[in-house]
């Protein structure tokens, strides 16, 4: 184990403490969920693949319903629901996809929406691929001003997970809403590395099947070439990593992630490998085959950025809860009296 992986086994520990429940939407295999429970949140999940519902079952202390949301759809009325996230299906938007926008069947949007208006959360908070401030930003607005006009302030930012403590440069939109204040997490200076996470296997022969034959080496040297590549597609020791997907994971493509062995040979990522870059900690068991595991880090959120953004929120239900244990004027003379 690396010093980075020991942290975050301790630090994403789920540790159930506060009263509010946080609803998660398109939950996959809980990377959200399990930065809210490290905060002290408990958690209901609802997902619609099999392999990410038994992965967030597997880990976590809240549960997830395997089950295909549609608007109108029924939440637990028990609940004491305070906070709704999520991660509305990106493919929509996402460079490498068709970019239909709200006219692809996959889009969360309206389901988060409805979600929201019918729910009344203190907080929401969903996330999604920069790239919706492109071409898909007419969307984006039109997203914003319906939750502005079910009563929220509403503030979104991209975030760098590497200047929150993860080893990978990943950008996500993070949109918050909220009726009071919010403030998103200071960026953090120093960037974790490629090594400081697994520094402990990447110079690893093992798994033989994940070492590059010769001919796969041709086939990214011709890619490098073509693209007038400066540096190698690498992952380099002493830097975080490049943004980790799920083509780049499973796929044996050009832009696999991949290790330079201390013999010159290269080697593509171990799951493991992949979830520490992700900041998952070790103890967390993803199912289904090796392509499924893949494909559910690939597209989780970093649950180290999660847990950062779920402290923010805290604070949030913090200072709400405040003024309405006494009345106003009680709480204005006791602010004013320290």
């Amino acid at each position: 184990m690396t010093e980075f992986s020991k942290s975050i086994d301790n630090l994403l520990m789920p540790n159930i403490q506060e009263q509010a429940v946080v609803l998660d939407l398109f939950a996959g295999c809980g990377g959200l969920s399990l930065g809210f429970e490290a905060a002290g949140f408990r958690t209901v999940g609802y997902e619609m693949v099999d392999a990410a519902v038994e992965t967030y079952n597997n880990n976590l202390r809240g549960e997830c319903h395997n089950q295909f949301l549609t608007v109108g759809f029924e939440y637990p009325k028990a609940e004491n629901i305070d906070i709704v996230i999520g991660g509305p299906p990106c493919q929509p938007f996402s460079r490498f996809g068709n970019q239909m926008g709200m006219e692809d069947a996959r889009d969360g949007f309206p389901v988060f929406i409805d979600a929201v208006r019918r729910l009344q959360p203190k907080v929401f908070m969903f996330e999604n691929v920069p790239n919706i401030l492109g071409r898909h930003k007419w969307y984006l607005d039109l997203i914003v001003h319906e939750l502005m006009n079910l009563g929220y302030y509403v503030e979104y930012r991209v975030l760098n997970a590497v200047n929150h403590g993860v080893p990978q440069n990943r950008e996500r939109l993070i949109c918050v809403g909220h009726r009071a204040r919010f403030q998103f997490p200071a960026i953090e200076r120093r960037k974790v590395t490629v090594a400081e996470a697994i520094g402990d296997t990447m110079h690893s022969l093992e798994p033989k099947d994940k070492i590059l034959t010769p001919r796969q080496d041709e086939y990214i040297a011709v890619y490098e070439q073509k693209s007038h590549c400066v540096n190698p597609r690498d992952l380099h020791p002493n830097k975080p990593a490049r943004t980790i997907t799920c083509r780049n994971l499973a796929g044996a493509t050009s832009d696999m992630q991949r290790v330079r062995l201390e013999d010159g040979r290269r080697r593509r990522l171990t799951d493991r490998e992949a979830a520490r870059l992700q900041s998952f900690p070790d103890w967390y068991v993803f199912a289904g085959s090796e392509s499924r595991r893949f494909n559910q880090i690939g597209n989780a959120v970093p649950p180290l950025l999660a847990y950062k953004i779920a402290q923010q929120v805290k604070k949030r239900i913090t200072w709400n809860r405040t003024p309405r244990s006494i009345s106003w004027r009680k709480w204005f003379l006791k602010i004013c009296l320290r």
